[in-house]
């Protein structure tokens, strides 16, 4: 494309310098120009400044070239992209505007000219009759002036009239950060004729060449690079007519290197030293604390230090996805870390209520041994006879005292007096002794001894059920790598074909 435009801009100076060959050689060029015959009495060619003078003699700026309405041929080149701002949503560049239509008025080849092609500044330009041609959308243009005003104009033989403009441009953006950092923005510029419809002034693209061009190779920005470009015709209706509008589309990517650096590398290694805790074991409940709300501040401020250039939008973009999963990681590795110590709680807890129900038991022990020990020596016959200590299990078989199963044998029966009378016990060593109630208790022992056993294999089989701290931290090692592998799969598969 370059190259063509570049071919075709040889062949006008090509043709400018022939022509200027054709003149005779003389020691001065303006008297050359100036001389109204040659050695063989043949007419001179016509000087640009006459030909000027003749053209715009009689010229009528404000006259249409044609009655019946004229086409402007359209064409841009860009030669750089100075910045896309995502707040203010706009793009920055510099290009060059082609326009290129017949004007009948300006046609010299009548005139002998001397070359093939005239070559003026604005300020003929000024003189003319112009297209108004506009960036109807842009929020600022301007054409350059370093150090004069950037304006080319070459009127043909023709009357065909080539303008160029060298503008800086600023138009809109439409963003949208649904996939940020892995977006593309779309940027438009639109062109069209102020004064004129298209009954009068017909804007079209080139047909016979590429109507938008790169000059440099691919342009790349900081964060941007553009990969496509294209055009478009529109008919748009006002009040006044119908108008030609040419938009011009530009496709930026963004380059999100600096994102991978700055934000999911430092989030990954953040949720990577937030599953440490779990390998700290559940009375290391401080350290894995401090990891967890470290990881959690961090994740914090590394979201906030990147939102802060960005609009603020009211949807969701792909880095919030990212944080807030992440977070949420970091969340359930805290919330992890509360049931592992709410377990150890209990776990101690129910360690020192034991202990304590044992050092119980065997002070219970030792005071039924004392008064096993006590009773037994009671019961002999040169202990005290009148003792009204009831004894069980101690009093031998063969004497009067001795325990005897009357009535039912009903278990429910939870107490059973066995009324030793005076007769007999009438050869004890004391004779006058009180009846003696006896507590007969042996087969409810032993019945509520089988139930504490059954209850006990039950509890204990419960028990085995329940998750211990343990087992919570290798599972947790476990299941969170393999969520976080999952997430990573789709949220990479999705958010960087989203575009394609």
């Amino acid at each position: 494309m370059i190259r063509t435009r570049h071919v075709f801009l040889l062949t006008v100076f090509l043709a400018s310098v022939s022509s200027q060959n054709l003149t005779p050689e003389s020691p001065s060029a303006e008297q050359s120009l100036e001389a109204a015959t040659d050695e063989n009495g043949e007419e001179q060619c016509t000087s640009d400044k006459t030909i000027i003078e003749k053209l715009l003699n009689n010229y009528k700026s404000f006259r249409t070239p044609s009655e019946t309405g004229v086409i402007v041929w359209i064409e841009v080149w860009v030669q750089e992209v100075n910045s896309v701002n995502e707040i203010t949503s706009d793009f920055d560049m510099d290009i060059y505007v082609t326009e290129l239509w017949m004007d009948s008025a300006l046609r010299y080849e009548h005139l002998n000219p001397c070359k093939y092609n005239l070559s003026l500044n604005s300020e003929i330009l000024d003189q003319i009759w112009k297209p108004n041609t506009v960036f109807i959308n842009s929020k600022s243009a301007n054409i350059h002036k370093s150090p004069f005003k950037n304006v080319f104009l070459m009127i043909y033989p023709n009357g065909t009239v080539w303008v160029n403009y060298r503008v800086q441009v600023k138009g809109p953006c439409t963003m949208d950060f649904s996939a940020f950092p892995m977006d593309q923005q779309s940027c438009h510029l639109t062109l069209e004729s102020f004064s004129y419809n298209n009954q009068e002034v017909d804007m079209q693209w080139m047909n016979w060449t590429t109507p938008l061009s790169l000059l440099k190779k691919e342009i790349v920005l900081p964060d941007f690079v553009m990969s496509n470009y294209s055009t478009y015709l529109k008919h748009e209706i006002y009040p006044a007519g119908v108008w030609n509008e040419l938009t011009m589309t530009f496709v930026f990517s963004r380059r999100y290197g600096w994102y991978i650096f700055q934000a999911y590398i430092p989030t990954y290694l953040t949720i990577f030293i937030s599953w440490i805790s779990f390998c700290l074991g559940p009375k290391m409940i401080p350290a894995r604390t401090m990891l967890g709300v470290n990881s959690l501040l961090a994740l914090t401020f590394q979201f906030g230090n990147i939102m802060r250039n960005l609009p603020r939008v009211s949807y969701v973009k792909a880095l919030d996805v990212w944080m807030l999963v992440c977070l949420t990681f970091v969340f359930c590795s805290l919330l992890e870390l509360a049931i592992i110590g709410s377990m150890g709680a209990r776990s101690e807890n129910r360690q020192a209520q034991q202990q304590k129900q044992q050092q119980d038991e065997e002070t219970t022990k030792q005071q039924k041994g004392r008064e096993n020990s006590t009773c037994s020596h009671l019961m002999s016959p040169s202990s005290c006879p009148n003792s009204p200590r009831i004894c069980r299990n101690h009093v031998p078989n063969d004497v009067p005292q001795s325990f005897k199963s009357y009535g039912s044998t009903d278990p429910r029966m939870r107490k059973r007096l066995i009324i030793a009378s005076s007769s007999t016990i009438s050869h004890a060593p004391n004779a006058n002794r009180a009846e003696k109630v006896l507590l007969l208790d042996g087969l409810e022992e032993t019945q509520f001894s089988q139930v504490d056993t059954k209850f006990s294999s039950m509890a204990s089989i419960k028990m085995k059920k329940h998750w211990t701290t343990e087992e919570i931290d290798r599972m947790s090692m476990i299941v969170f790598p393999g969520l976080f592998t999952v997430f990573n799969i789709i949220y990479w598969t999705y958010y960087l074909t989203v575009n394609v």
